[in-house]
């Protein structure tokens, strides 16, 4: 019976390959994360941590200590039962910098197989950094900067440029080793820290340009800073801060008590002690880096070996669109039709004079996609739960402005071209040309709806077009029966967003 369970086409998701796991042994925390499908855009099925402390003591002893070995293990065991009880088929366990410092880690790492019944992958500081880079790659819209992954063994630095990577170095740095060779005095991690980075020769070549953070402690900072700073989402990936105000945030966390802070209950109690040496390290690399910004990542060393499997054709497809293109086909009413979408905008806006960056162009093709996702909401809420479900949605690809126009511009299609209903917080995020061209998709949407509702067919058999100062459109044969007050009304108020009048033209 639990075999056929797990095998059963479940409605609400995408089966695919079915699920697939890694299970990442880092020097601070053991964690499981089952994902949904191996796909461009992998969703997180189930997660789930241990902070077992791995690393603790390692720099000293030069060993594992038998009670975080055993802790873990008993992670482990929990771990492949609930692999079992998902189905998953396909697991993959990682181990970095605690177990391939430590004298007896093959032996933890003999014990881990045989409790998981699969082969553990030792990474090097290479691997690690390598994979940590991948897993950028495939969340961050063409990154182009350092990467720096935090763990609590070790730190990597790796440049990367698109899908390009470059040099790259392991440093001695993680949260765990750096606060016990500083004896937890954060003035010696800060000598420390910059001794290690006096052989980074090469981090200036990040100078102007985005510092992509990973790892939980950094993730932690940059929580504490969204929650004091009051900031609309509470979104983490893709969260950025100007590199001036992170090093003065940094320099205030490492010269405080962690407890003392405003909001320091949005950090779990396990990570405060290492937020101090998180921000010793994050500050001193932004400093020899030169960085323009610090852009926080939610996808790390897991996602990176998930891309890394992937093949070509797929590892280039926009994960952006890919994960709009999902959730269409889980929650809209024609799915076709939010591609059919696609095709029309791409030739309707330049037909009226938008101009479009690649950019805005991806976003209006996401837009499309999800236009429709909010139709089973009283009609009344429908633009609510959209704003609601596309700026707090697991996407990737996409940086924070860009979630703002996806969620405006469907919040528009359903409610309408007001700003009464919708709160100021969100369009916040937006400057305003992103405004702008929500609010002129929002209402390209409106008209698409009520000329097709919202159904495949239509739309690639009616043309719009711009003619001396009019917005135009042509219904011909039997489509001529679609004219009516309702459509007349929308088109006209997307017309009044270019500045124009607008005409419906039919051709019996």
């Amino acid at each position: 019976m639990a075999d056929d369970a797990h095998h059963a086409i479940v409605r609400g998701r995408l089966n695919g390959s079915g699920p697939v796991a890694v299970i990442d042994i880092g020097s601070n925390s053991i964690r499981l994360v089952v994902y949904e499908r191996h796909a461009r855009t992998p969703t997180v099925l189930f997660n789930e941590k241990v902070l077992a402390g791995l690393g603790r003591g390692v720099g000293a002893t030069g060993r594992l200590s038998d009670a975080a070995t055993e802790q873990a293990e008993r992670a482990l065991v929990r771990f492949r039962r609930l692999c079992d009880q998902i189905g998953v088929g396909d697991l993959h366990i990682l181990a970095t910098a605690a177990t391939r410092d430590a004298d007896n880690g093959q032996q933890f790492l003999d014990a881990v197989e045989t409790i998981c019944r699969t082969p553990v992958r030792l990474l090097s500081g290479r691997d690690e950094a390598r994979l940590a880079a991948l897993g950028i790659v495939s969340g961050i819209w063409r990154p182009d900067g350092i990467v720096g992954d935090l763990g609590g063994g070790s730190l990597e630095l790796v440049e990367l440029k698109h899908d390009e990577i470059g040099r790259g170095q392991t440093l001695p740095l993680g949260g765990i080793r750096l606060q016990e060779e500083a004896d937890g005095k954060t003035a010696k991690a800060q000598k420390i820290a910059e001794q290690a980075l006096d052989n980074v020769d090469w981090l200036p070549i990040g100078s102007g340009k985005p510092f992509y953070a990973v790892g939980g402690t950094w993730r932690s900072l940059a929580r504490l800073h969204l929650h004091q700073n009051g900031y609309p989402l509470h979104v983490m990936h893709d969260y950025a801060i100007p590199a001036e105000e992170a090093i003065e945030f940094c320099q205030l966390v490492a010269r405080r008590d962690p407890d003392s802070h405003d909001m320091i209950e949005v950090v779990s109690r396990a990570r405060r002690q290492l937020l101090p040496f998180g921000a010793v390290v994050m500050e001193k690399v932004l400093r020899r880096s030169k960085a323009s910004k610090v852009v926080m990542s939610a996808l790390g060393l897991r996602e990176g070996l998930l891309y890394d499997l992937l093949p070509e054709e797929t590892r280039r497809q926009d994960p952006l669109v890919e994960a709009a293109r999902e959730l269409s086909v889980l929650r809209s009413r024609s799915p076709a039709y939010g591609e059919e979408l696609i095709t029309w905008t791409d030739k309707l806006f330049p037909a009226v004079g938008i101009d479009e960056t690649e950019y805005e162009r991806r976003l209006r093709a996401a837009g499309c996609l999800l236009s429709d996702i909010g139709w089973r909401a009283h009609p009344d809420y429908r633009g609510e739960q959209s704003l609601n479900i596309i700026s707090n949605a697991g996407f990737v690809g996409i940086d924070h402005p860009g979630r703002a126009y996806l969620a405006l511009s469907v919040f528009y299609r359903h409610q309408g071209l007001v700003e009464d209903a919708l709160g100021p917080r969100i369009r916040e995020l937006a400057h305003t040309r992103l405004k702008d061209r929500a609010r002129v998709l929002g209402g390209a949407l409106r008209v698409a709806s009520v000329l097709s509702a919202s159904v495949a067919g239509i739309l690639p058999q009616v043309q719009v077009a711009a003619d001396e100062g009019e917005v135009v459109m042509t219904l011909e044969g039997e489509l001529c029966a679609l004219a009516g007050e309702r459509l007349n009304k929308r088109l006209t108020q997307f017309a009044r967003l270019l500045g124009l009048k607008a005409r419906v033209e039919t051709r019996p």
